[in-house]
């Protein structure tokens, strides 16, 4: 079953979300395997992330890798809201 992930990261800038993405990116995990969206939203200077996974477990095998980039740059993920897809519309 898919889950949805929204994150309300602290301080993640649009500039600190650009840099991680390219860490992500030069750390072969820019595409992560079970990730299926992925959505960076702008609110008052700050990036907030809605993700779209394919399981718990794909998920959790992402954070090895991103949660030391996001430590490196002082960003804190905080504790996502996740909830179970009922329903994708594409277009």
């Amino acid at each position: 079953m898919a889950l949805g992930f929204y994150f309300s990261p602290s301080s993640f800038t649009p500039a600190t979300y650009d840099e991680t993405i390219s860490r992500l990116e030069a750390a072969g995990a820019g595409a992560p395997a079970g990730r299926l969206f992925h959505v960076a939203l702008e609110a008052d200077g700050q990036i907030q992330v809605f993700d779209v996974w394919d399981s718990q477990e794909s998920f959790e095998a992402f954070g090895p890798t991103l949660l030391p980039i996001m430590g490196a740059l002082g960003a804190d993920p905080g504790k996502p809201m996740v909830s179970p897809v009922h329903n994708i519309i594409k277009g």
